[in-house]
């Protein structure tokens, strides 16, 4: 993984930012996984799942695919992307200038 810009390595980090979404990556490390069976691992509702998986996903450190099972069952499994991050003071600082920074209302 090559981050390209200051607001990449903010999504990632975003990403990353929560218990659940760390265990998440910590199972699917191991296997992948269909939404439901992530769902009875972690403890959570699907629709509170979508929304980390949602949040991975879009930091590109997991993706989806959906296949039909044996008995004609549409699911959705998820595997991990390969990633390594070395995050360093030279890091931030060439990735500096491209973070987009929003004015604060007065």
């Amino acid at each position: 993984m090559c981050i390209q810009s200051g607001d990449e390595l903010l999504k990632i980090l975003e990403a990353l930012s929560n218990p659940y979404r760390l265990k998440i990556i910590s199972i699917l490390h191991q296997e992948r996984q269909y939404v439901s069976q992530l769902a009875r691992d972690l403890g959570i509702s699907r629709p509170l799942l979508y929304l980390h998986l949602q949040r991975l996903e879009d930091a590109g450190l997991i993706t989806g695919d959906y296949e039909v099972s044996d008995q004609g069952k549409t699911m959705k499994y998820y595997k991990l992307t390969p990633f390594h991050l070395s995050i360093n003071s030279q890091l931030i600082m060439d990735l500096s200038n491209s973070l987009t920074l929003k004015k604060r209302k007065e």
